[in-house]
C-alpha cells in the first residue's frame, strides 16, 4: 500500500467565482482564514504573476513557521495552482503542488475544490484537516464581506 499524497476537499462558497478567485490573490484579506485557526498568518506577500512567489508566515501557539511557493498557473475566475512548501517539514525542501478550482454553483455561489498533491505522506492528514478549516474560514469570510 502506497501512502497518501495527495488531499482534496470542496466546499460552496457564498460568492461567485471571480471574487472568490480575487480573495486568493489578496494578501490582506488572506490574513484572516488563510490559516486553520488556532494558527494565524500574520503576514502573505505575493506576486499575482506566474513564476511569482508566495509566502505565507504562521504564528501556531508560539511557534513560528511559513509557507513558501510560486504561482505556476493563474487563470482568472476558473483555476490557480501554486507550489507548497512548509518550513516545519521534515525535509522543508519538498515542494507540493496545490490547485484552487472555482465552478459556479448556483446564484453567485462557487464550488471551490482545493487539490493538494506532492504532500509528503506523513502530512497529509493534518494538510485534509487543514484545508478543510480554511474552507470553512474563507466561506464565513465570505459571507461576513457579502
Amino acid at each position: 500500500m502506497t501512502a497518501e499524497r495527495t488531499v482534496t476537499v470542496r466546499r460552496v462558497l457564498p460568492a461567485p467565482p471571480d471574487v472568490v478567485y480575487d480573495e486568493w490573490l489578496d494578501p490582506v484579506g488572506m490574513l484572516e482564514w488563510m490559516c486553520p485557526r488556532p494558527a494565524r498568518a500574520v503576514k502573505i506577500s505575493l506576486e499575482p504573476s506566474v513564476g511569482g512567489p508566495l509566502r505565507i508566515d504562521i504564528e501556531d501557539s508560539g511557534f513560528s513557521l511559513y509557507v513558501a511557493g510560486t504561482f505556476v498557473e493563474l487563470d482568472r475566475p476558473r483555476r490557480l495552482r501554486f507550489t507548497w512548501s512548509c518550513s516545519a517539514w521534515a525535509d522543508p525542501s519538498v515542494q507540493s503542488l496545490v490547485t484552487v478550482t472555482l465552478e459556479d454553483h448556483g446564484a453567485d455561489q462557487t464550488m471551490m475544490t482545493i487539490e493538494h498533491e506532492q504532500l509528503p505522506p506523513e502530512e497529509a492528514g493534518r494538510h485534509r484537516r487543514g484545508w478543510d478549516t480554511i474552507a470553512v474560514q474563507l466561506g464565513e469570510a465570505l459571507a461576513d464581506r457579502g
